[in-house]
């Protein structure tokens, strides 16, 4: 794999470490120290910014604010003890699995 293939696994590495050893320079520390509702916060953000950016159709907006919103995703799982392995492997168990068939199988009303 090269290292652009594994830059989520990389970055969700800093965000580890920023958790477990944390420094008041470090924006991710912070954030992971207000908790659970400013990373929630910081995430509806970040989706509703790439929202409109979609909606605007600017290539290098939506490719930025899609950074954002995948860095703020590592920061909510790292934050709840979630590997990203985890969601990794939930996505891989999708493939061959149409959209309609997975929807079918969730045990959500």
């Amino acid at each position: 794999m090269s290292e652009r293939d594994m830059v989520l696994q990389k970055l969700e590495q800093v965000i580890l470490e920023r958790k477990a050893n944390p420094s008041d320079s470090s924006y991710t520390a912070s954030l992971l120290q207000k908790g659970t509702d400013k990373i929630l916060k910081k995430l509806g953000e970040e989706a509703t910014e790439l929202v409109i950016a979609g909606k605007g159709g600017v290539r290098a907006e939506i490719v930025y604010e899609t950074a954002d919103l995948f860095y703020h995703t590592l920061v909510l799982l790292a934050h709840s003890d979630i590997p990203l392995d985890d969601v990794l492997a939930e996505l891989q168990k999708r493939f061959g699995m149409s959209g309609l068939e997975e929807k079918k199988s969730r045990n959500v009303s």
